[in-house]
């Protein structure tokens, strides 16, 4: 009955695939021109051949504003969160702004529709400084070195995760001391790479796997000599955690992933007083508004701010 219904989905994707071919081809030509990182094009064009689904095979000058709406709808239903539910409808919404601009749909339905709220003040998990040499000394196995290196350039340098996966071993300059990273909104910007972590890049490169493709420059490869993807990157990160949080009971264990190390470091960088200007050009932001979700402050923070008050109270008949 499993396969069945497995060989029934998959028929669907390709059906999918075979009836929107054009408008998806268009599409990904699309996100490739405006510089979508090969991540986004990948998760983009799921959430629109999920979309697709929906549909039926409706011509898609057809499709109307409720048709998208239900789309997020039903993933709402499926347990997607507001950040999962705007980027589908962020995947939907340039779909057919990638048509529009190839003429072949007239119209976007899915423009005009609000993003879902999120909270823009909550406290991203981050690991505390303390905890970051017990989260590296968890690093292990065959390629422990070359991990190592991702990790120390997520939590010393704050790269995201897709930044790392497009890092180039022309990007780095051993004499100089920089690292050039292509991040979002095909932005460079350059780095300056702490002394520690060079050693350990430097290392890493010297035992860099030789890649399958003689012309490929990625600066990190995998065993199978192509460049390491983003979800083995994220893989690694999440069995690293495990191990360092595995003598911790179950409810005591934090939700880390890769991207907790970016966070790691903003927070170190702020607390430690760095300008926040200074911090938004290093983990390159476009907008500071978003670097000031790391300007949050511990509860013994806020303990040890209050204690520095000197209150005095005239004594009353209380």
């Amino acid at each position: 009955m499993k396969k069945d219904m497995q060989r029934i989905e998959l028929d669907t994707i390709e059906e999918i695939d075979e009836v929107y071919a054009e408008e998806l081809e268009a599409f990904l030509i699309w996100m490739k021109d405006a510089g979508y990182t090969i991540h986004t094009q990948k998760n983009y064009m799921g959430d629109v051949k999920q979309f697709l689904r929906t549909l039926r095979d409706k011509p898609l000058d057809q499709v109307k504003k409720i048709h998208v709406m239900s789309y997020l709808s039903k993933a709402r239903e499926g347990g997607a969160g507001d950040s999962t539910r705007n980027r589908k409808h962020a995947a939907v919404n340039s779909f057919f702004r990638a048509l529009q601009e190839f003429e072949l749909c007239s119209a976007n339905p899915a423009a005009g529709i609000k993003k879902a709220k999120t909270e823009k003040n909550r406290m991203p998990v981050y690991l505390d400084e303390k905890d970051i040499q017990p989260f590296l000394l968890a690093v292990e196995g065959k390629y422990a070195n070359r991990n190592m290196a991702i990790f120390l350039l997520m939590v010393y340098m704050g790269l995201r995760v897709g930044e790392v996966h497009s890092l180039n071993v022309s990007d780095y300059s051993r004499e100089r001391r920089t690292l050039d990273v292509f991040g979002k909104g095909r932005k460079w910007r350059t780095l300056p790479v702490p002394a520690a972590v060079c050693d350990f890049v430097e290392h890493a490169l010297e035992e860099r796997l030789t890649p399958w493709r003689s012309k490929e420059d990625a600066m990190f490869v995998s065993q199978k000599g192509r460049r390491l993807a983003v979800r083995s990157i994220q893989q690694i990160a999440t069995e690293t955690f495990e191990r360092f949080q595995q003598d911790k009971g179950i409810e005591r264990r934090e939700a880390y992933s890769s991207h907790k190390l970016r966070h790691t470091f903003a927070t170190m960088l702020l607390r430690k007083g760095a300008d926040l200007r200074t911090v938004q050009e290093l983990l390159g932001h476009s907008s500071i508004q978003t670097t000031t979700v790391y300007t949050h402050v511990t509860d013994r923070e806020k303990e040890k701010a209050m204690d520095k008050l000197d209150i005095q109270i005239p004594i009353t008949g209380l």
